[in-house]
């Protein structure tokens, strides 16, 4: 080990500047989740479902053309718009989980294979929905976290605390947060990556419960329907 990567292993994970991740992976999953929350059908969506992805879509191409290459920088434009299209994101599936929750109580959905597709398709959404608010809130957001702003981490990931796991350089992506919510959503609790602020517990919190009942219910009436 050289002299250089001693010194840069000495400063703390979140204290080192890095380069920028790229936007265009969470552009795509993005949008394959505008596409699932168009395809609802409207007894699981709002009246407004397709205005709502119109606006979504319009969100999204705006981020990826103000910064549609690497995240370099924090800018409060580009964050307040990309907190705003999640916000809607999570409006809208939350207003699918409530009519997927209606429908299960009233008995609506006669088919298992519905189901298990429309449950499936919200929970995935669900799944992106928090990834996103963890990637967008981590210590300020990817632009400050490429600039090393926020003095104290909000999520630690084994990398950061063990050098054997990574190289020096090494820094969280949209997929390492988006790995962390789907862990989340499937364990209902932390599993490799600990939240260390009230914010990132809260919203883990939060993720677990609507995943459990979410899961629950769906699988519940689809082995009673079965039966």
């Amino acid at each position: 080990m050289s002299g250089p990567e001693i010194h840069i292993r000495k400063v703390p994970h979140w204290h080192r500047p890095h380069l920028g991740e790229h936007r265009w992976p969470v552009s795509f999953v993005v949008a394959v989740v505008i596409l699932l929350q168009y395809l609802l059908p409207k007894t699981l969506s709002l009246k407004i479902q397709p205005e709502i992805c119109i606006v979504e879509a319009v969100l999204m191409l705006a981020l990826f053309a103000i910064s549609p290459g690497r995240i370099n920088a924090h800018r409060k434009s580009t964050w307040w718009t990309g907190i705003a299209l999640t916000g809607v994101m999570t409006a809208s599936n939350i207003a699918s989980a409530v009519q997927l929750v209606q429908r299960l109580i009233d008995g609506t959905i006669k088919s298992p294979t519905s189901l298990l597709a429309f449950g499936g398709s919200i929970w995935l959404t669900n799944m992106v929905v928090f990834s996103l608010w963890y990637w967008e809130f981590d210590r300020g957001g990817p632009g400050a976290r490429a600039e090393a702003i926020d003095p104290f981490p909000d999520f630690l990931f084994p990398q950061m605390t063990n050098a054997e796991y990574s190289p020096a350089e090494w820094t969280p992506t949209y997929f390492d947060y988006l790995f962390t919510s789907y862990t989340n959503a499937s364990a209902f609790s932390p599993t490799d990556v600990m939240p260390l602020t009230r914010w990132a517990k809260m919203l883990m919190m939060v993720q677990s419960a609507t995943s459990l009942i979410t899961v629950g219910l769906v699988i519940a009436r689809a082995v009673n329907i079965l039966h």
